[in-house]
């Protein structure tokens, strides 16, 4: 009887093939799912942020600026923007994206005042399609009057995105924001219904678009970004219109 080395095989390997390729939609499930988590806690707490630097009250000492804009939307802004005229906190009033067919005597009376500085000193802007074309048509007012300082008029929802359009085509040109407040919204807590709600997260959202978009062009006015996005020209040709001369 020969003795010698006694070899034993190995048992053959299972295919682990198979088991792997069943592991890996598991896998990028659980990446997906942990990514939109991420994600949803950022824009969670983003908006809670947007939300909170929303004014909710007018200010009680309104600041002064060579001019002053107020983008059109509400009749609030239109009297407001009067009152900072009529009191002396600007040289001029801008009123940036008035419809083309309202006349000057119809927004006068709109505003309900009467100062003599609201029959020489307040311009119409009749070009501005959006919010882009309202700081393009605005830096073209402001460098015309050789102004170094704005006082921006618009709702208080709405001043974030305003600001964050004036400051990207007027970096040059100081900005300061008076947000328009409603009765409604100061007395009877409107951020806190469901209609309120929904107006912050629509304005947050276009917030972030407006933020997106900023890092990929340098000056909207010769973009192509916001035709694309607003299927026309932010702003129209049409000169701004002035107080005829007596």
């Amino acid at each position: 009887m020969q003795t010698g080395d006694v070899t034993t095989a190995e048992p053959p390997k299972a295919d682990e093939g198979p088991s792997l390729r069943r592991q890996w939609p598991a896998r990028v499930l659980l990446v997906i799912g942990l990514l939109s988590g991420a994600l949803a806690i950022w824009a969670a707490a983003g908006f809670v942020a947007f939300t909170r630097s929303i004014a909710t009250a007018e200010p009680q000492k309104p600041a002064s600026a060579d001019g002053i804009v107020v983008l059109t939307g509400g009749a609030q802004r239109l009297s407001d923007g009067m009152a900072l005229l009529a009191g002396g906190h600007g040289q001029r009033l801008l009123i940036s994206g008035v419809n083309a067919r309202a006349g000057r005597d119809e927004i006068m009376r709109s505003s309900g005042l009467r100062h003599e500085k609201l029959e020489c000193c307040v311009d119409l802007g009749k070009g501005a399609r959006n919010t882009i074309g309202n700081a393009i048509e605005t830096r073209r007012w402001a460098r015309s009057n050789g102004f170094r300082s704005l006082l921006v008029v618009t709702s208080n929802y709405h001043m974030p995105r305003t600001l964050a359009e004036f400051q990207h085509v007027m970096g040059d040109i100081e900005l300061v924001g008076y947000p328009v407040v409603s009765e409604q919204q100061e007395h009877a807590g409107t951020w806190t219904m469901l209609s309120g709600l929904k107006l912050l997260a629509s304005e947050f959202v276009k917030y972030q678009i407006t933020r997106l978009r900023q890092l990929l062009e340098t000056d909207p006015e010769h973009s192509h970004l916001p035709v694309l996005m607003g299927r026309q020209k932010p702003v129209g040709s049409q000169p701004i219109e002035r107080p005829a001369q007596p």
